[in-house]
């Protein structure tokens, strides 16, 4: 068999980055595909992968640590032009994957003994940069890199520096690669499709196609191997939401990290919502949770909030504990945690996750022995007879300084990655979005040397593209401008006249009065008196806010105004 060469997926990643249709983009990716399983059926996994611009399946928390400045270091030692003359280009065209392209293409001093490069060799020379830390580690990263780009074609190159710096630009998303595998091997998307929502693997997904549809029908979750959270929609309000879901489980919404604990093999593993393992910044979580469950492989589901004498206390403190990786036990002092459970997804070797949620809901009441570090979370059932429970549990949880409510579908399964209607979420504050900062700009007067707006983008779910929303500067302390200005610096891919663009990475929440039409921004909408709530570190990139959620808000509002 032959081993798939890079130039080929290259080419694959060239076709579709022009197609603009998602049925033909999604053509072109399932043909590809039937051809690796037929010609490299070794190298499904990998590809699968780089069709996404990965090297690592979502639940690895591997992590490449290669920079935009070890990218400039190779380029720069290989083809003799300086590293500022290098960042000068990247300010003006600001695609890192292009200035590598057009720096390989027109140096005319150097030639290269090119090696035709594979899949295998690109994908191993990229996760071998992991292994390496400590003294010496970025000069043999930029080594692993240096031996990619001496071999590759310019248009190979681009696509090098893509996969590294996480932007492959194809607009290929996990909708598309799904319905991509579905039709090249004739599978069922929605056989498909759970089977991604368990394993949260598509290169997995691929592989077990090759072997039958059974084999797919087997992936499950699997301890060890978090999944994408569950998420909530807006809920249009209390007895609204009530009435049109029926029976269902109402319960607090708590204003803190929410985590997914995996027990397995004895070992405890603390993950967020984003997928991060936070384990080793959360040692008392791990001794509550072995103390008050069995010994037994489990995933469960929970809230950790931050306390002061036993009273919830702002989200930013948990944060602060998430992201410490030294002294953690002065911490531990400092900012108590507890944690709230309030799912199971997996038990016993058993998935619990796609049972109705009342009986997830028993068998944890059941395995969870209660304390002050470790509590179920507040609930009620409720239906279109008792509203007045679910009011009352929403003003005892605000009275309680916590976020609001959730309303939760009794017989729904868990959903791993999707927001649908059998959850819900109702909080008394404004609205909010969590928005990605891809633009800015500096402050004014005494803020004049820091970055004081902020261009922020929403995700459109059609094109997997961010789209500007609105500028922001309100909710800007003193401290939260220093640090993020800091932060930012390191992502600057563009400057021009002030204006600053940004490679996409921190993501806000913004809360705001009102959706308005404006031309000024891509979503062909804005936000009235925006305002930055908090820096949201306990997300991922892949849940920022939608166009779709930004529509849902404004029916409701245009609702409201009506009524």
């Amino acid at each position: 068999m032959t081993k798939t060469s890079y130039e080929e997926l290259v080419n694959i990643y060239e076709e579709i980055s022009v197609t603009s249709a998602k049925l033909e983009k999604r053509d072109i990716v399932a043909k590809f595909l039937k051809k690796i399983s037929e010609n490299d059926p070794d190298s499904i996994y990998d590809i699968t992968l780089l069709l996404q611009g990965k090297i690592f399946p979502p639940w690895s928390d591997k992590k490449m640590g290669v920079s935009t400045n070890i990218i400039i270091e190779a380029l720069s030692k290989i083809l003799g032009e300086s590293p500022k003359d290098i960042k000068r280009k990247l300010a003006t065209v600001g695609d890192m994957g292009e200035i590598t392209e057009e720096l390989i293409k027109n140096n005319k001093q150097v030639t290269f003994f090119k090696v035709p490069l594979t899949v295998k060799k690109v994908i191993t020379n990229l996760r071998n940069t992991v292994d390496f830390s400590g003294h010496n580690s970025q000069s043999k990263k930029i080594n692993m890199i240096l031996e990619l780009y001496t071999s590759a074609s310019p248009l190979e190159a681009k696509y090098i520096t893509r996969t590294i710096t996480e932007q492959l630009r194809i607009g290929v998303g996990e909708g598309i690669l799904v319905d991509a595998i579905s039709k090249a091997y004739n599978i069922d998307k929605e056989i498909i499709d759970r089977a991604y929502m368990l394993s949260n693997d598509l290169g997995e997904v691929a592989s077990r196609t090759l072997e039958s549809v059974e084999s797919v029908k087997s992936l499950s979750i699997t301890p060890g191997k978090p999944i994408k959270p569950m998420l909530a929609q807006l809920s249009p309000g209390i007895k609204e939401s009530i009435e049109e879901m029926g029976e269902v489980l109402c319960e607090t919404k708590y204003d803190g990290i929410r985590v997914q604990i995996h027990h397995y093999d004895s070992n405890t593993k603390i993950f967020t919502r984003r997928l991060e393992n936070v384990t080793e910044a959360l040692p008392e979580i791990v001794e509550y949770i072995e103390s008050a469950l069995p010994d037994v492989d489990f995933i469960v589901e929970g809230e950790v909030i931050a306390t002061q004498d036993n009273k919830p206390i702002s989200f930013q403190y948990i944060l602060q504990r998430v992201k410490r990786k030294y002294d953690i036990d002065k911490m531990r002092d400092e900012i108590p945690l507890k944690v709230f459970l309030f799912d199971v997804l997996y038990y016993d070797n058993k998935t619990i996750a796609e049972e109705p949620l009342i009986s997830r809901r028993e068998l944890l009441e059941k395995i969870v022995t209660t304390s002050d570090n470790v509590e179920l979370s507040t609930k009620k059932i409720v239906t279109p007879d008792n509203v007045q429970d679910a009011i009352d549990l929403f003003n005892w949880s605000v009275e309680s300084a916590h976020e609001g409510i959730m309303f939760k579908a009794i017989n729904s399964p868990y959903s791993p990655g999707k927001r649908g209607k059998n959850m819900l979420k109702y909080k008394p504050i404004r609205e909010t979005l969590d928005c990605v900062i891809t633009g800015g700009s500096y402050g004014k007067g005494r803020r004049a040397k820091f970055y004081g707006s902020y261009l922020l983008s929403i995700l459109d779910d059609e094109t997997g593209e961010y789209k500007t929303l609105v500028h922001a500067a309100t909710g800007l302390d003193d401290e939260l401008l220093e640090s993020l200005t800091k932060r930012m610096k390191k992502l600057v891919i563009k400057e021009e006249d002030g204006s600053l663009l940004f490679k996409p990475e921190v993501i806000l929440e913004v809360a705001f009065s009102e959706i308005v039409e404006s031309n000024e921004y891509e979503t062909g909408y804005s936000l009235r008196f925006p305002a930055i709530i908090k820096v949201r570190d306990d997300i991922g990139l892949d849940q920022v806010d939608t166009v779709s959620k930004l529509k849902q808000i404004l029916e409701l509002q245009n609702v409201n105004n009506i009524e």
